[in-house]
């Protein structure tokens, strides 16, 4: 079942239950943080990727109770090496709070590591991010500029069976076009408009201890036309909607469950560098992906884990548009994860 959601409401009722499930083109349902039943448990993130051919970097902020995360990486492919920074702060709500909507509202924060700014106009999206210490004593220093947002993007409000209070607020836009400058390593990385893509990671929501999710992205052009995707699972109760995705000229066309086939070495545990094959439940999704590094991270303290493979590769595949228009792609660039989280 695909629930479409078409009519606008507040995200939660007074009790901080989902009032509709499902899934929207376009973020019609109202967050308003006051309406959260399990404000300890609340987690806000804004997660920004921007891509081309030969490099990538991802900025972060995310924000539970009081503790901040600011998180700049820098992914170069053709060396397939990567650098994370990540820093933590504690900051009070009321210094400090992530904006409700994903359409209005900026991010600031500054202090003698670190500034952040993303702001939001009426046709783009500015990112300024500067890391004092990066890499070894080396300066990161972001200045990107996103426009070209599409018409659809993926929304969805996914319940939890553990708790009915439990909810996940999610918005992705897929297929945006960036142009800006990353100084990084003494060097200057440019990113501009005509091979560079850009997503948005846009999330609210209080879930379980325990949770695994995988997600994919990709993107690219066919013969001047975009084409992307947004594909994801194992996260919350998913009956009513799936965040399963085409983008085509900035169009959702919406498909069914889908599958990560990850390979396995011979103790049985995931390869994650061996390529991969991706399917969807109503065979309109069918693709291969060859990784092209594995952005991990293991994190273990006390009751506190997360467990991270961030694969960025190429996908190259077909797949069926609501016409029945058949779209062959290769060597798409993207990536796909799976996380493992406790906390």
């Amino acid at each position: 079942m695909q629930h479409k959601i078409t009519k606008p409401s507040r995200l939660l009722d007074k009790k901080g239950k989902l009032i509709q499930k499902g899934y929207a083109l376009s973020p019609i349902l109202t967050y308003c943080r006051k309406d959260v039943a399990r404000k300890l448990r609340l987690k806000e993130w804004d997660y920004y990727l921007i891509y081309n051919q030969k490099y990538a970097v991802a900025l972060t902020v995310a924000q539970s109770v009081n503790i901040v995360l600011l998180s700049a990486s820098f992914i170069d492919f053709s060396k397939a090496a990567e650098k994370t920074k990540s820093l933590f702060r504690i900051v009070s709500r009321k210094k400090f709070c992530m904006p409700e909507s994903s359409v209005e509202g900026d991010i600031l924060y500054q202090d003698s590591e670190v500034n952040v700014s993303f702001k939001q106009e009426s046709m783009a999206r500015k990112l300024n991010f500067k890391i004092r210490n990066f890499d070894n004593g080396t300066k990161f220093d972001a200045s990107l500029e996103l426009r070209r947002e599409p018409k659809d993007s993926m929304v969805i409000a996914t319940p939890f069976n553990e708790d009915p209070k439990d909810f996940y607020y999610n918005r992705k836009i897929i297929g945006m076009k960036a142009y800006g400058t990353v100084r990084y390593n003494g060097n200057n990385y440019n990113f501009l408009p005509m091979d560079t893509s850009a997503i948005l990671d846009w999330g609210r929501g209080v879930w379980p201890y325990r949770t695994t999710w995988f997600w994919g992205v990709g993107q690219g052009t066919i013969w001047g036309n975009s084409f992307g995707f947004n594909l994801g699972y194992g996260f919350g109760n998913t009956s009513a909607a799936s965040e399963n995705m085409l983008f085509f000229n900035g169009r959702a066309h919406k498909i069914n469950n889908v599958k990560f086939n990850i390979p396995t070495d011979k103790n049985n545990q995931y390869d994650y560098r061996k390529p991969w094959t991706i399917t969807s439940s109503d065979h309109r999704l069918n693709m291969k992906f060859v990784p092209i590094i594995d952005r991990k991270t293991h994190l273990s303290a006390l009751f506190l884990s997360t467990h991270q493979h961030q694969v960025f590769g190429r996908y190259s595949g077909t797949a069926i548009l609501d016409d029945d228009t058949t779209i062959y792609f290769n060597n798409f660039m993207g990536f796909a994860e799976r996380v493992v989280n406790r906390w």
